[in-house]
């Protein structure tokens, strides 16, 4: 099944990595994106030798139909033909991607997997493409090559000799195109199994659960020309200028044309301050930044839903003199439990508001007048949010607040979370859902001809906690970082170091195929950026973006080798090696990619017509029935909440701690040691601390700490050798990075409404080691 190209294979390099510089701390006070994100994407292009293919793919990057869908954010491409809808990490990302190294059997020959692990991840990654599958062999401790055929047969072995399917999980990242991921699902369902634990398991589970119980949808409602409608924009939990860079054009114009806009973070990010737009030609010749904010609140640490809960208060107050501050008519005929709120919100005393948000009053207010004098309101939130132990109440109060004065439904107004990587939503849409409603299995089953399973598979905790017991034996991951995108570090290695199989589906070397079972493959594929030929000639895959439009995607880069291939033909491969006898077609999908499509819109509510309608300009949108305020919700009605607040006041000696990325980073990637927003330059191995904090307890800038975790069962876990910076940050809260911090949250501490890692309210000490 490999392919044939023309474009040599570059040797790979053997040395190891390099020593970097000591670390630097200097607060960062340049606005988002301009000419630092120019220097930055300068800086990468150079270093990975891609001054001609960068500028390339710069100019096909969010192309309609044309060119290829950024494997970065899934914020919307823009809608009136912007020529450079890009950003700076979007660009690191695609040069990444195309770098010019390469990773294959003479690499592997001269390291060994023990060496490997003590590589940095910014060292492993920084290799280049892997080339070629290769297989560990246990008794050289090194990856051996392997041919295409006999992988999938090891595979193939592996999930036949299973005792029940249950006893395999196979887990996606978003990169996964909807073709892709529609065939994986079709595997696992096919096999037998719903264990199809994914990135949404650990980001936006809680989002989509709280959206689903109070409009009847997982998703948000509102589109790019409801953000250039906005009377105001409320943005929670979102660090933008990093993790959706397009976000800051929508600020800045936003901003122009007079509209309000909130920040609510603990951290005041470069994003909710100034910036300018890099495809603002006169702006950046002139240097003029664009403010990306009207007001910005730090509450602490978990402390968002009291202040929406305040938010609503001073509305419900202010309707008793001025009737039109609540939007009547709207709520009495599209929503449920009003009145049990409107009891819930007075009883609710502004002394609990205040001490469970960290935030006075009078701020509260500023925010809830922005609120109330806007017509037309837009919340938008991100893992901020959503990573909690109350992540579905918090959404769940960010509807409350948006019914009220009847912010749904109509232009300009709703909730827009902000997925983080670029087809997270549309992996969910198109089958990878551990808990399928009957209704898509139904669908499945009628058009695939296949009997689905229909008792509820493993989430990633659950896979995770099955593997630890030895009840999953094989881990099939398509795309992402298991190993350090999961919570509980250690025990994520053991979990996995326990299965019999693993397999890793990937683009460039990481931390998961060092920590792998007893036996182990690594799959090389295509990337977004490289054509994918098959015998129907050059195919195109689809995405779906945060904001429900599916548009295509199609490489323009000669593969890294001849011997990758794509995804849906590395899980055709193994689901004929795994279901021999099965009928359905799997090598003629993989021929012609419109043969999914057509499946696809037969058996995906939302996709009828899909081949045709991907190939209109922009692709097309799903339709949500709460746009159009139709509610599939038991009462027909958007359903209020009336959740109590959650105490999130740290105990007396301890912080509460938020994971996050650095700037330099996507997801687990991790592009440098630096952190050019944050003023940080070689340190990962940091936690940041309000000032008072490091006073009280006797650290200084850059004096190195102790952080111990305690987990809801009483464990503890702990990290030593970190250094501590004073931070613009709330009394009693501290922010690290991800993945190194991943080790403090256990694997017991997920939230019991959504199973996600609570990433964003770790319970810690910090002390001097000094």
């Amino acid at each position: 099944m490999a392919l044939s190209h023309d474009e040599p294979e570059r040797p790979e390099p053997t040395a190891g990595p390099e020593p970097k510089g000591e670390p630097h701390f200097r607060p960062y006070h340049h606005p988002a994106a301009g000419w630092g994100a120019a220097k930055s994407v300068s800086q990468v292009l150079v270093r990975e030798g891609a001054l001609v293919d960068g500028p390339r793919a710069i100019m096909r990057m969010n192309h309609e139909n044309t060119g290829f869908d950024c494997p970065g954010c899934a914020w919307p491409d823009d809608t009136k033909g912007l020529h450079l809808d890009i950003c700076e990490n979007g660009i690191k990302h695609v040069t990444w991607e195309m770098t010019r190294k390469r990773v294959g059997r003479e690499f592997f020959a001269a390291h060994s997997v023990t060496e490997l692990f003590d590589w940095s991840d910014f060292e492993l990654e920084d290799q280049g493409r892997l080339t070629e599958p290769m297989v560990y062999d246990a008794d050289t401790d090194h990856y051996v090559p392997i041919s295409w055929k006999d992988a999938f047969a090891v595979v193939g072995r592996a999930l036949r000799e299973l005792d029940h399917p249950n006893q395999a999980s196979f887990y996606t990242s978003g990169r996964l195109g909807n073709e892709a991921t529609f065939l994986y699902q079709l595997m696992a369902r096919e096999l037998g199994t719903n264990n199809l634990p994914d990135c949404s398991n650990m980001c936006h589970e809680a989002s989509g659960r709280a959206l689903e119980a109070s409009l009847g949808t997982g998703k948000g409602t509102v589109d790019l020309k409801d953000w250039e409608s906005a009377d105001a924009l409320f943005i929670l939990g979102v660090n933008a200028a990093s993790n959706a860079p397009r976000m800051l054009t929508a600020l800045a114009e936003a901003y122009h044309r007079g509209a309000r806009i909130v920040h609510v973070n603990p951290l005041v990010e470069a994003a909710a301050t100034r910036t300018i737009v890099p495809h603002d030609f006169m702006d950046m010749a002139l240097f003029k930044s664009t403010r990306t904010s009207t007001l910005n609140l730090q509450p602490r640490i978990g402390g968002d839903m009291a202040l929406l809960r305040g938010m609503a208060k001073v509305v419900l107050e202010q309707a008793r003199t001025e009737p039109k501050a609540l939007d009547q008519e709207f709520i009495d005929r599209h929503t449920a439990g009003f009145e049990d709120y409107r009891a819930l919100c007075e009883a609710t005393s502004w002394e609990e508001i205040e001490n469970q948000s960290g935030l006075d009053r009078a701020d509260i207010l500023k925010a809830a007048r922005v609120y109330s004098d806007a017509d037309r309101s837009i919340v938008s939130w991100c893992l901020g949010i959503s990573q909690h132990e109350h992540g579905v109440d918090t959404v769940r109060e960010i509807v409350n607040l948006l019914l009220l004065r009847g912010n749904l439904g109509r232009e300009g107004a709703g909730p827009s979370p902000v997925r983080g990587h670029s087809n997270v939503q549309g992996n969910r849409t198109c089958g990878i859902d551990h808990r399928p409603p009957d209704e898509f299995l139904d669908r499945l089953s009628e058009v695939c001809g296949i009997e689905p399973p229909r008792e509820h598979g493993l989430d990633t905790v659950g896979t995770i906690e099955a593997m630890h017991r030895g009840d999953v034996k094989v881990f099939v991951g398509m795309g992402g970082n298991f190993a350090h995108a999961a919570p509980d570090t250690p025990y994520t290695y053991a979990a996995l170091r326990s299965c019999d199989l693993t397999v890793q589906v990937s683009t460039k070397l990481n931390r998961s195929h060092l920590v792998h079972g007893r036996q182990a493959l690594i799959l090389p594929c295509l990337g977004r950026t490289e054509k994918d030929h098959q015998r129907g000639g050059i195919q195109s895959t689809s995405v779906e973006d945060s904001m429900s439009m599916v548009h295509l995607s199609v490489g323009m880069k000669r593969p890294a080798s001849r011997h990758l291939l794509s995804e849906p033909a590395i899980i055709a491969g193994m689901a004929r090696a795994a279901l021999p006898d099965s009928r359905t077609r799997w090598e003629w999908y993989v021929e012609d990619y419109d043969r999914i499509r057509d499946t696809m819109a037969q058996a995906l509510d939302g996709f009828e017509d899909f081949n045709r309608r991907v190939r209109l300009p922009l692709g097309f949108r799903i339709k949500q029935p709460a746009r159009e305020l139709v509610f599939l919700t038991p009462s027909g009605r958007a359903e209020f909440s009336t959740a109590p607040l959650p105490d999130v006041v740290p105990a007396p000696g301890t912080l509460a701690l938020g994971t996050m990325r650095s700037h330099d980073q996507w997801n687990t990637t991790i592009y440098s040691d630096n952190d050019r927003y944050r003023g940080v330059k070689n340190l990962r191995t940091l936690v940041f601390m309000n000032k008072d904090d490091m006073r009280e307890r006797g650290i200084s800038e850059f004096g190195p700490v102790n952080i111990t975790s305690i987990a809801k069962d009483g464990s503890t876990r702990s990290l030593d050798g970190f250094l501590a910076l004073p931070y613009d940050i709330p009394r009693g809260c501290a922010a690290g990075y991800m993945p190194e911090m991943n080790v403090l949250c256990a694997i017991s501490d997920y939230s019991v409404q959504s199973d996600q890692p609570l990433m964003k309210h770790v319970k810690v000490t910090i002390t001097s080691a000094a």
